[in-house]
């Protein structure tokens, strides 16, 4: 099978390293920014060095602002029962028909964990696809990480804004709690140690445990203890849900901008 990757940087260069290691295809990248790229991939500058070629895939790993501009050039690069994967945040099924000669179109949104083989990958089958499609889009994404298939678009787009999002604000929030520790008086590296092992512990605990994180949660505090006065500020005035909730809420917004 000929993959064409358009784009290849963190996100696409995450994924693409997963694919070479696991997939039965031939990969090539367009990639102008000179970015390091894994070995075993055939690189191109631009649509120009692809003339006569056809590819039975085409990914779109550039940013979303800029596939008006740079994915026509694309359209006449796949091959007859191809489809094209698009991974730009945002952009819809029907947009990127639009500009592809109505071609096949499946979206698939990971998040950066792919280059651990951690991503939680949302897809949404436009209208012309087949089961060849589906199947293949499926394998990607199953290739870097869990697939989770959506039934509308809209869906697709919130799945972005807690998952394909999430991971910026968890390293922000681990930023913060750094931070945190080192105003306490740990030397940075002290800090960094003690919040990414607190932090990734409790995680996978709660990943393997059946309770509700809240009873998890509980399960650290004791009465008038010092996880319930840190607790208790965490949740004065209800003000991390708000703040939470308005961050997805933001994200959400702009991938319908984007639309």
């Amino acid at each position: 099978m000929e993959i064409l990757l358009v784009g290849c940087g963190k996100m696409g260069g995450a994924m693409l390293r997963r694919w070479l290691d696991a997939m039965p295809a031939r990969f090539t990248t367009v990639n102008r920014s000179g970015r390091a790229l894994p070995p075993g991939t055939e690189h191109v500058a631009g649509h120009e060095a692809l003339a006569g070629r056809r590819f039975d895939a085409i990914i779109i790993a550039v940013k979303p602002q800029q596939i008006p501009e740079v994915m026509p050039d694309y359209a006449d690069l796949l091959a007859d029962g191809g489809c094209y994967v698009s991974i730009a945040a945002g952009y819809s099924t029907g947009s990127l028909a639009n500009l592809l000669n109505n071609a096949p179109v499946i979206r698939l949104m990971p998040n950066l964990p792919a280059l651990i083989g951690r991503s939680v990958n949302g897809l949404f089958a436009g209208p012309a696809c087949a089961d060849l499609h589906r199947e293949l889009a499926d394998q990607l994404a199953r290739t870097t990480g869990m697939a989770v298939w959506l039934d509308d678009e809209d869906e697709l787009d919130r799945l972005t804004a807690v998952a394909g999002s999430g991971p910026g604000y968890v390293f922000e929030i681990a930023r913060s709690y750094i931070a945190a520790a080192e105003a306490l008086g740990f030397t940075a590296e002290t800090a960094r140690s003690l919040v990414l092992e607190t932090m990734g512990g409790a995680i996978e605990m709660a990943a393997r445990s059946d309770q509700d994180v809240a009873e998890l949660r509980n399960s650290v505090m004791s009465k008038k203890g010092t996880t319930e006065a840190g607790i208790n500020v965490l949740r004065r005035d209800g003000q991390l849900d708000d703040l939470l909730r308005d961050t997805t809420r933001a994200a959400y917004d702009r991938a319908v901008e984007l639309r």
